[in-house]
């Protein structure tokens, strides 16, 4: 599965499209085993000579699935967005929740910074730049840790370590599409392979809006993008708060 996200993702980035909402909603599995790329209503072409200054809206993508870039406001942005929700997906399918679930863009840079590292210019150069750094606290002296907490969950190191190169906080540093395509954890045992005797015994559908609904399993739903940003009384809430919606 996650080579099939990786393959849709290189190949709507060679033709220069971004998704931005990657998320593990919009990611479907027929029945012959074929993995769709779905929801592209906030997909936009781009640009990607680097040189060539980009302005785009950064209110897109899912809040547990929205990168740091966006979250600290950047606007000139590319294909790494993507990749950290692929990031964010992959872990997903071994701990079966979405790992980062923020109430506010406050609380969810938290648990980026308590999960992948302080958010700081020494491991990110030229994030003191972004509009919104100075703006919203950042947990200080937050050691690296996504291996750490993911581990008793993805027993495969070349998967941990492939979730780990897309989850960098820096996306200058993220790893894109092509290159995790190349990753050693689809060339090792056990080897990708065919979906459909699996999936041939599935008689009803899992999509979240037709599946029917969990008993007594109320889930918190994350902010869409375009909600409005944390205002400073949420802020303190998140401040005071205890986070554990991060593995």
């Amino acid at each position: 599965m996650v080579q099939m996200l990786l393959n849709a993702l290189y190949f709507i980035h060679s033709n220069k499209i971004l998704h931005r909402d990657m998320k593990a909603a919009n990611v479907l599995i027929t029945k012959n085993g074929v993995l769709k790329l779905a929801d592209f209503g906030l997909a936009r072409a781009i640009h990607l000579n680097k040189e060539q200054s980009q302005r785009y809206t950064n209110r897109v993508v899912t809040l547990w699935y929205r990168p740091p870039e966006l979250l600290l406001g950047e606007r000139n942005y590319g294909p790494p967005i993507d990749l950290w929700g692929a990031g964010c997906i992959m872990a997903e399918l071994w701990t079966r929740t979405p790992i980062m679930q923020g109430n506010t863009e406050q609380h969810q840079l938290t648990l980026i910074s308590h999960l992948c590292g302080s958010i700081a210019p020494d491991v990110w150069p030229g994030v003191e730049k972004l509009d919104l750094f100075t703006k919203v606290t950042l947990p200080p002296n937050q050691k690296r840790r996504v291996k750490e907490r993911l581990r008793s969950y993805v027993k495969d190191p070349l998967a941990l370590d492939l979730i780990d190169k897309m989850l960098t906080v820096d996306p200058g540093q993220r790893i894109d599409a092509d290159t995790a395509l190349n990753h050693d954890f689809f060339w090792s045992d056990p080897m990708p392979t065919d979906l459909t005797r699996t999936l041939s015994s599935v008689n009803t559908s899992m999509f979240e809006f037709l599946a029917p609904p969990h008993r007594g399993r109320g889930q918190v739903q994350p902010q869409a993008a375009g909600q409005a940003r944390v205002g400073p009384a949420n802020q303190a809430n998140v401040q005071s708060g205890t986070f554990d919606r991060v593995f």
